[in-house]
């Protein structure tokens, strides 16, 4: 990370205390900026995609996300893969999983969003609280999508309000997802789910997925699901680092809330995500375990695991969803506004729920 050559605070001198915002970042070439309070740094890289590339809590130095070793990757080498697909936390939209073509538009993996150029505007740059927009517009499709981020004092809660407008005269059908990939030293020891979840299903059988953790296609009540020798397994346990090499695509359904947690039981520190259920009805739960996979952009390099909020389902592309009726759709002029806190939490081993504010309740011992 390496300030830009021009750039000064937004409130005019250097702020070091209470909450702050910064545009004065960039991250391997791409502009930056950085919200923070005295417990939670995020950096947000507002010229690719508006990643979340660094989800900081502070008191622990400790960064949730996962990065690929090489970095964040300038080129798309395979358009139904892009290279940089696993930095930190992205939002996919119009499509999701595989590559497909609707309406003669070309979507790859995580859609045209994946790489958009942010507009932002600072609304509040204050010790008591910071807030900025963002805004793009996509070319293959004419959606508006504008992001509010906001941060306050003594709270470990990055805030996102989100409105999707659909500038075309005519109804679309899309996929609209929040990839969140966790990795680094935050599971080394394993991790466990908890999430509102009542049933789960196993990706079904797909080319390149070869290690297995669960009989592919099939389903169970949440969080049980089977081996591929037909043996009952717990699917909310994450094997520690060196314990497993595996590769595993799962789905979480029947929300009856919109909140899902991962958490580190060991050292009891914990990511977590409210959202709306509503809107959001589906959690992929991706898994690259033990340095297994060996093609771009892995190399046996890559241990991490996904959180991901969606609107549809499965990981397999636009047409997909609009076959199933899971693809979101948004009438000429129709906007979706939703609201999520991300936060991180410690002191707890199991997760009840989390709140719309992101306050986290733990689950009875």
């Amino acid at each position: 990370m390496t300030p830009t050559a021009k750039s000064k605070t937004l409130s005019g001198g250097l702020r070091t205390h209470g909450c702050r915002l910064s545009t004065a970042w960039s991250y391997h070439g791409a502009p930056a900026l950085i919200l923070e309070n005295e417990l939670l740094r995020v950096t947000v890289l507002t010229g690719h995609g508006a990643h979340i590339s660094e989800f900081r809590y502070k008191p622990l130095d400790l960064d949730v996300l996962y990065h690929d070793p090489s970095g964040l990757l300038p080129g798309q080498r395979d358009p139904a893969l892009p290279g940089d697909y696993v930095v930190g936390w992205q939002e996919a939209l119009p499509g999701g999983g595989a590559l497909t073509e609707v309406r003669g538009a070309p979507y790859g993996a995580h859609g045209e969003l994946a790489r958009a150029v942010w507009a932002q505007s600072v609304l509040e740059d204050t010790p008591q609280r910071v807030s900025v927009q963002l805004t793009t517009r996509l070319q293959t499709i004419p959606l508006l999508l504008e992001k509010r981020l906001s941060l306050e004092p003594g709270k470990a809660v990055l805030v996102l309000e989100e409105r999707l407008t659909n500038e075309a005269g005519i109804a679309l059908q899309l996929m609209w997802g929040q990839r969140i990939a966790l990795g680094g030293p935050f599971l080394e020891e394993g991790a466990v789910i908890d999430a509102s979840a009542s049933q789960v299903i196993a990706h079904e059988k797909t080319d390149g997925y070869a290690m297995r953790r669960y009989k592919p296609g099939l389903g169970g009540e949440w969080p049980m699901l089977q081996t591929p020798l037909g043996d009952p397994v717990d699917a909310s346990h994450i094997p520690a680092h060196g314990k497993a090499k595996v590769e595993e695509l799962i789905y979480l359904t029947g929300l009856q809330e919109g909140w899902v947690a991962l958490t580190n039981s060991q050292r009891q520190v914990g990511f977590g995500l409210s959202f709306d259920p509503a809107l959001f009805r589906f959690i992929w739960h991706l898994e690259q375990l033990g340095e297994f996979r060996a093609g771009f952009p892995w190399w046996r390099r890559a241990h991490y695991v996904s959180l991901e909020p969606w609107t549809s389902f499965p990981a397999q592309g636009l047409e997909q969803a609009i076959r199933n009726h899971s693809a979101l759709k948004l009438g000429p002029g129709e906007q979706r506004y939703t609201r999520l806190a991300a936060c991180i939490y410690t002191g707890i081993q199991r997760v009840a729920g989390i709140s719309p504010e992101g306050e986290v309740t733990p689950r009875a011992n």
